[in-house]
């Protein structure tokens, strides 16, 4: 299984990850698609790995809880992914997310992180 996963298009990867992001399943998500050595860089810094990919997911979730998600730019080019999307939570908005993903040999091995959030209040 491990040989097949590895061998995937950036494209599965990609497909993928939104799937399992969507349906709240961050460890599994992980687990099978995002490196031991990714590096994430976001407004709040640079996180490695897969306790600094847990860590993010955590923080976006507080930030926007039981948000709903709306993908309005999927693109993937060789192995680049780019992903624009917005959200609603209660209380809490974003307009302008947009992630930058590098993967290769069926990993998530880099990625950039863009949103504001926005009270709704």
């Amino acid at each position: 299984m491990t040989a097949q996963l590895r061998a995937r298009s950036a494209a599965d990867v990609f497909d993928e990850h939104l799937r399992l992001a969507a349906e709240g399943r961050f460890a599994e998500d992980i687990d099978r698609n995002v490196s031991p050595t990714c590096l994430v860089l976001d407004r709040r810094g640079v996180f490695r790995g897969h306790e600094g990919v847990t860590l993010l997911a955590r923080w976006l979730g507080e930030e926007l809880p039981a948000a709903r998600f709306t993908y309005r730019t999927r693109i993937v080019e060789d192995r680049i992914a780019f992903l624009e999307w917005t959200a609603e939570a209660d209380g809490a908005r974003v307009r302008d997310g947009a992630d930058s993903f590098v993967i290769e040999d069926g990993w998530i091995v880099a990625q950039t992180i863009h949103y504001t959030v926005e009270s709704t209040r």
